[in-house]
């Protein structure tokens, strides 16, 4: 079953065009890994399928619902992207947590605002929080962190906050879970704990895009691989196809120079 589908995507700043005519499809527990060098496009493709960004052009299916179509003016409407972003989760580089929250409220706070929305939610309140304080634990557990629910952003290392921000992504229960270079502001001993987590969730099928400059971890966790340079996509298939025998000249050279560095 197709759970992402992206069609003609492109988005540009101004004159600067940096996103060019994308397009690639993800089967559900699929993970996609996305690399390439910096300046490629790989973290606004990431921050359009999360609508941070709002696309140009271009198409985004989700479970073969268009979740965004450039040529709808609704597709812009601020309440129509927030419900459509509920679709993704998203886990930032620099972890982005609360500081004023503990690690369990970093995890449910979001679904903690979207039940008030619920025509239940007075009535049953309690039931409601006392659920999404069990499926937070369950999320802080499943990630290592029984032990860290009542510690603060600053009390942990990176690793374990960025652990809690996956946690968090998972709160909301997204299609697809995204990643946007998620240990690149880890210290290498703390980069291992971080890919373990990311490593569990694939092989539970989770359905995942990863932005990532980690070329042994994509080729033992993505099942395709999207290779992009200046906002092309220049080469997509199977992951072990693209690293094992790439076919386009730009991979070769992208990937041997990650080799030999």
């Amino acid at each position: 079953m197709v759970v992402l589908e992206v069609r003609n995507l492109g988005k540009r700043f101004g004159d600067l065009e940096v996103l060019k005519d994308i397009n690639f499809s993800l089967e559900k527990g699929e993970s996609l890994a996305i690399i390439g060098s910096s300046g490629s496009g790989k973290t606004t493709l990431l921050r359009c399928l999360n609508f941070l960004e709002i696309p140009n052009a271009g198409q985004i299916l989700v479970n073969g619902e268009a979740v965004f179509d450039a040529a709808d003016p609704a597709a812009r409407k601020d309440s129509e992207i927030r419900r459509k972003r509920l679709h993704f989760g998203l886990v930032f580089q620099s972890f982005n947590l609360f500081p004023q929250h503990s690690a369990l409220r970093n995890v449910t706070l979001a679904s903690e605002l979207l039940a008030r929305e619920r025509p239940d939610y007075k009535k049953n309140r309690k039931e409601i929080l006392a659920q999404i304080q069990e499926r937070g634990a369950f999320l802080l557990g499943q990630v290592g962190l029984s032990d860290k629910m009542g510690y603060y952003p600053h009390q942990l290392s990176g690793g374990q906050q960025q652990r809690v921000a996956i946690a968090r992504a998972l709160a909301l229960e997204p299609d697809i879970l995204c990643f946007d270079e998620p240990t690149s502001a880890l210290d290498p001993e703390l980069t291992g704990e971080v890919l373990k987590v990311i490593r569990g969730l694939a092989d539970q099928n989770t359905t995942m895009v990863i932005v990532t400059h980690e070329m042994q971890f994509a080729r033992e966790v993505a099942d395709n691989v999207l290779f992009m340079d200046k906002g092309f996509v220049v080469e997509y298939g199977p992951a072990e196809e693209v690293f094992g025998n790439p076919k386009e000249e730009r991979t070769q050279q992208f990937l041997e120079r990650y080799a030999n560095g």
